[in-house]
């Protein structure tokens, strides 16, 4: 491999030594000088912008006069440059950017670039030969005339090798299969290469309160905020993973539960408290105990279990309803096929395919039953609320290792239950508590080693569609927005925070020298996702935060101590009639279920198929939506079929066929806003007259002001151009003659019928 180049601050370019580790400023701006780093120049004529180069980033290898097409038609026109492989990304450097950059884009990436990806974000590459395009991987004893480039953040790439030479053609081929397909070590990873070299440089954002709910006293802040503590405790037994390497340090569990017992089975079928409602009833998670066939040592895991039970399950007192998520929900093979079903939908290579596949769009879309997962997903969450909210249950979800569906389930819940969550400050923290230190296997489910394709499930992006239904049917309940769902989708595959690159918090803090006591070794240190000041400018950042978000009033300390009783009641929807307590047949049959699926003989259906739960549902889910929406209470979806939508921001973003210009929910938002300033403008105008104070205007991003040229799928697609084919199938324009003569019949009707 060789260096990207260097300059000693002269006019002149030096070339070093293979493999030199580079470290560079982090801007290159647009100028018409010389633009010098500490390792790298670029030439008087360079018009890139803000290419980002991170401390420690390699070049491995690169080819020059490759043409990138342009994904509009079939007219294949495009952009000369180099193609470059380094490990961290691959990028275009065009010799013209300005064919293909758009100076009106004010939503840039500072990490990536519009012709940047990330290693990890490589998703399958293609070859075509003679026309024929196959699927590449391993050795070549050919190489394709076009390279196809197939992103997990569904961008497609097309670039010409025809006129790059032989040499340079196999060089950068064999470099981008090899270095996005081979399997990885997780010490080789670009993550460790950039901490060591920007060991000096980690910046954080002040503004930043996320809780990382790595130490004992996030975890009691948690319990205090959700009145949880007068029942449950934060425990210490895990600190420095000495009881089990898949619980964090720190979590909380039942006030009487011994600490013992986390340690008995190595922190597997202990109840772990995740949540709590105003109520008193809590979410709970357990993962089974491994599974034995000796009786001797059955017989003691049903004896524990029973134990353990008991603790949780306090009949009148405290009642425990089990969701075995493992068995009676989704699997994780469905959740996999479904979505590398769905992602065809939108991996377009050029305009013609697009309309190929228009016709049977729907179809397409109804086979691959990722709406149909989510809306399952919703469902579950609906019904756990239902009996924490309204028949004051404990719920207690059973998984396997309950880092994923657990994960999934209860994040949702507590977005539906808990206003904090919909911040963004409490959304990124339960991230943090639920998902990263849950113990969800980001670097498994996202496949970053590339070790095995079979534990790539996309479980946290099925989560973020989840949510995004949320924020789409009450975009007032949340303080981000779609966008900040989009970027931060986007992250998965950006290996310079550490968020979601490891399976466990053990393996982040053992691989990041935070676990030994070496006093020479200094631990290394990793930015984390949520500092978006990394990623994006101020302007741009203000995209990710709700204009129309409807705050929670503040209330005077007189106000609180009168309506205290009542701000309870509206949180929710009034409580059911209470039950009987359960009989205690009801009680013995409770424990085997939870004792049978924990020991790995699961009985299907033995609580979920109730017709009971069923009518329960209904009656919560019909009397909530029949009333008025309390936007800091209780928020429940819209879950019938036409309800549940694709998000278009994310999945069609790079389809400039699907976007309307000057259409759409952008329109839509930018005249509220319009609205919004002339009310804020004539409020200002009142206050000057009784000479009050001046209220804080809440200023809309100034990227929302013409609406009337920003694409429907607004900030990813600013201005880029529509499809000139009209909107009918390829077949049916085909069927009524040529462009020229469709532009020429105004107003003339066409029956669709006919074609």
């Amino acid at each position: 491999s060789r260096q990207l180049g260097a300059a000693d601050g002269g006019g002149e370019c030096k070339v070093l030594k293979p493999r030199v580790v580079l470290y560079v400023c982090p801007y290159v701006n647009r100028a018409g000088k010389p633009l010098v780093f500490a390792n790298r120049m670029f030439p008087e004529n360079s018009k890139e912008d803000l290419f980002w180069f991170p401390p420690g980033e390699q070049l491995l290898c690169e080819a020059s006069t490759v043409l990138k097409y342009v994904q509009e038609d079939s007219c294949q026109h495009g952009v000369y440059g180099r193609l470059v492989c380094t490990d961290f990304k691959i990028a275009f450097l065009g010799d013209d950017e300005s064919a293909l950059d758009n100076d009106e884009t004010q939503f840039k990436n500072k990490v990536i670039g519009e012709n940047d990806i990330t290693l990890h974000c490589v998703d399958q590459i293609y070859g075509v030969f003679d026309e024929k395009k196959k699927t590449l991987f391993g050795q070549l004893k050919k190489y394709p005339e076009k390279l196809i480039i197939h992103c997990k953040d569904l961008r497609v790439f097309q670039f010409c090798l025809r006129y790059t030479k032989e040499e340079e053609v196999k060089r950068i081929v064999s470099g981008i299969i090899h270095h996005t397909q081979a399997p990885k070590l997780l010490k080789r990873l670009f993550l460790f290469s950039y901490a060591t070299a920007a060991q000096n440089n980690t910046v954080t954002d002040p503004k930043n309160h996320t809780v990382m709910f790595d130490t004992l006293k996030d975890w009691c802040w948690e319990l205090e905020r959700t009145k949880g503590n007068m029942k449950y405790k934060a425990v210490s037994v895990n600190e420095g993973y000495k009881v089990c390497e898949r619980l964090p340090a720190y979590f909380v569990v039942p006030t009487p539960l011994p600490e013992e017992n986390v340690q008995r089975f190595q922190g597997h079928g202990i109840p772990i408290w995740c949540w709590s409602c105003h109520n008193g009833s809590a979410l709970l998670k357990m993962s089974a105990l491994p599974k034995e066939q000796d009786d001797g040592i059955l017989q003691i895991q049903k004896s524990f279990l029973d134990g353990i039970y008991k603790t949780i399950h306090r009949p009148p007192y405290e009642i425990v309803k089990t969701e075995d998520v493992s068995s009676n929900f989704l699997s994780l093979q469905e959740i996999q096929t479904a979505y590398s079903k769905f992602k065809q939908l939108f991996l377009i290579d050029n305009s013609t395919e697009f309309w190929d596949t228009d016709i049977k769009w729907f179809s397409l879309l109804e086979s691959s039953s990722w709406l149909d997962i989510i809306r399952r997903c919703l469902k579950k969450a609906i019904e756990i609320t239902e009996c924490m909210e309204a028949q004051n249950m404990n719920v207690l979800l059973l998984e396997e290792n309950a880092s994923d569906l657990c994960c999934l389930i209860s994040s949702l819940v507590q977005l539906m239950m808990d206003p904090h969550c919909r911040t963004r400050i409490g959304f990124q923290s339960l991230i943090q508590k639920e998902w990263v230190m849950g113990g969800h296997c980001f670097l498994d489910r996202c496949n970053h080693l590339r070790q095995n394709d079979k534990e790539e499930v996309p479980v946290f992006l099925l989560f973020l569609d989840c949510v995004w239904q949320l924020v789409h049917q009450h975009p007032p309940a949340f303080e981000f927005t779609e966008t900040y769902l989009t970027v931060l989708s986007d992250s998965l595959y950006i290996p310079i925070f550490s968020t979601f690159f490891f399976n466990s918090p053990h393996q982040k803090d053992a691989n990041m020298g935070r676990e030994g006591q070496d006093a020479q070794s200094k631990p290394l240190n990793l930015l984390t996702v949520w500092d978006w000041s990394v990623q994006f400018e101020p302007k741009a950042q203000t995209l990710l935060k709700n204009p129309l978000y409807v705050e929670k009033p503040k209330l005077d300390k007189g106000q609180r101590k009168g309506m205290r009783f009542k701000h309870q009641r509206q949180l929710s929807l009034p409580l059911t009639q209470s039950k009987s307590s359960p009989k205690r047949g009801f009680f013995r049959e409770e424990t085997d279920h939870l004792i049978k699926n924990l020991l790995g003989k699961r009985i299907s259906k033995l609580i979920n198929s109730s017709d009971e739960l069923q009518d329960n549902f209904r009656e919560f889910y019909d009397s909530w939506h029949s009333k008025s929406t309390d936007y800091h209470g209780l928020l429940l979806p819209h879950i019938e079929g036409p309800e549940i939508k694709v998000w278009a921001q994310r999945y069609l973003r790079w389809i400039p066929e699907a976007q309307i210009l000057g259409g759409g929910q952008v329109a839509t938002m930018s005249k509220l806003l319009e609205m919004m300033e002339e009310v804020q403008s004539l409020q200002e105008k009142i206050d000057e007259r009784h000479h009050s104070q001046q209220v804080p205007q809440a200023e809309a991003p100034c990227l929302l002001r013409n609406s009337a040229r920003l694409s429907s799928l607004f900030p990813f697609a600013l201005l880029q151009r529509h499809s000139s084919k009209p909107v009918l199938p390829t077949s049916g324009w085909k069927a009524l003659g040529d462009e020229d003569d469709l532009a020429k019949r105004e107003d003339e009707f066409v029956d669709l019928g006919d074609v």
